[in-house]
C-alpha cells in the first residue's frame, strides 16, 4: 500500500449520527423488546444537509429503524439521536418554505377556530395567552392574535426560520427549544404543536408540561401525520412521512392515549385537509429520475403551479381541552 492510500481518510458521519440512544415507546413507556419491527432504518450520511431538518422541505425518504409499540400502537424510532443533538440540528437548519407557512397558517386557523367557542365566555379559551411550539417564522401567530388571543408566544429553535419572520410577529417568538420553566403554570389558554409533535425527543413529556402550563378550560391542539391513513399505507417508504426528522408517528388510538393520560379530556381526533399551491404537492410526489422535475416545470408553464388545492393527505387535528 502506498503512504497516499495509507493516509486516506473516511469522511465523519454528521454530528447527528453520533451517539445514537436507544429508546423505549415515547408515548407509554413500553420497552422496545415489546415492539414490533416497522422499517429497517435507511439512511446516507451523504445526502443529510442544511435542509434535512428543514420544514417541509423535498423529501428525501431516509429514516431510522422503527418499531410499532405493542401496547399504544406508536411507531418510533429505536435508536435516535439525544436531545442536544436534535436541537443543534433545527438550530442550524435552513428555511425555504415561506409560501407554504402561509398556506399552513390558514388552513390550521380555519380547522381550530370552531373549536375554540366564542370569546369571552369564562373558560374559554380565546382572550388569553396562546403559546406555539415549532412556530417556525411565526405566520400562524398572526392568525392566534386574529381568532382574539391576548398574548401570543412563539417557540422556534431554528434561526433561519425566525429571521424569516414579518417584522411585526419577530418580537412574538422565542429562538430555542420548549422549556416548561419559561411559563408559569396555570398561564395560558392554548397550546399548539403543529407537524413538531413528530420531531421532538418527549413528546409524553412536552403533553403533560402543556397541561400543567395551561388554565382550567384551556385546549391544546396538535396536528400529525396518521401513519394509518390509507395514502401512507399505500406509498409505504415512499411516503413522505418516512424521514429522519421524525422520531415517533402516530395514529387515533396512540394521540388519544397520550392525551388521556396527561389528563386531558373532551378529545377530538379527526382528518385534516390541507390546502397548498400544486407545485408543492408535485415536490411531494415520489416520482421516478426525471419525471418529478418534468411535472414541475409542465405545471409552471401551464401557470398551474400557483394554484392551491385542498387535499386529505393523512393528517390529523387533535384538539383536547384540561377539565375545569
Amino acid at each position: 500500500m502506498t503512504q497516499d492510500h495509507q493516509t486516506l481518510t473516511v469522511p465523519a458521519p454528521p454530528a447527528i449520527l453520533d451517539r445514537l440512544q436507544g429508546r423505549d415507546c415515547p408515548v407509554c413507556g413500553t420497552p422496545e423488546r415489546g415492539a414490533r419491527p416497522f422499517l429497517s432504518a435507511s439512511i446516507d450520511p451523504a445526502r443529510i444537509g442544511a435542509l434535512s431538518y428543514a420544514s417541509r422541505k423535498i423529501p428525501e425518504f431516509m429514516t431510522f429503524r422503527l418499531v410499532r409499540c405493542g401496547t399504544c400502537e406508536t411507531v418510533y424510532a429505536a435508536e435516535a439521536p439525544g436531545a442536544e443533538a436534535l436541537a443543534r440540528a433545527y438550530r442550524e437548519a435552513g428555511y425555504d418554505s415561506a409560501e407554504e407557512a402561509k398556506y399552513a397558517a390558514r388552513t390550521y386557523a380555519e380547522a381550530l377556530a370552531p373549536r375554540l367557542g366564542p370569546a369571552g365566555r369564562g373558560a374559554e379559551p380565546r382572550g388569553g395567552a396562546a403559546l406555539e411550539i415549532g412556530a417556525g417564522s411565526g405566520v400562524f401567530l398572526q392568525e392566534l392574535l386574529d381568532l382574539g388571543f391576548a398574548e401570543v408566544i412563539g417557540i422556534e429553535p431554528s434561526h433561519d426560520a425566525v429571521a424569516a419572520a414579518p417584522a411585526a410577529l419577530r418580537p412574538h417568538l422565542r429562538v430555542g427549544v420548549f422549556d416548561p420553566a419559561q411559563h408559569a403554570p396555570g398561564s395560558l389558554s392554548l397550546v399548539c404543536c403543529f407537524q413538531t409533535l413528530e420531531h421532538v425527543p418527549d413528546p409524553r413529556g412536552l403533553t403533560r408540561a402543556a397541561y400543567d402550563l395551561l388554565r382550567p378550560g384551556g385546549r391544546i391542539a396538535f396536528v400529525t401525520h396518521d401513519y394509518r391513513a390509507p395514502i401512507n399505507r399505500l406509498l409505504g417508504r415512499r411516503s413522505p412521512i418516512i424521514d429522519i426528522e421524525h422520531m415517533q408517528l402516530f395514529c387515533p388510538a396512540s394521540l388519544r392515549r397520550l392525551l388521556g393520560e396527561a389528563g386531558f379530556g373532551e378529545i377530538a381526533i379527526g382528518p385534516l385537509r390541507n390546502r397548498y399551491p400544486l407545485r408543492y404537492w408535485l415536490r411531494l410526489l415520489p416520482l421516478p429520475g426525471p419525471l418529478k422535475p418534468a411535472a414541475l416545470s409542465a405545471a409552471e408553464a401551464l401557470g398551474l403551479g400557483r394554484r392551491s388545492v385542498g387535499l386529505n393527505v393523512g393528517n390529523l387535528l387533535s384538539v383536547a381541552r384540561k377539565p375545569l
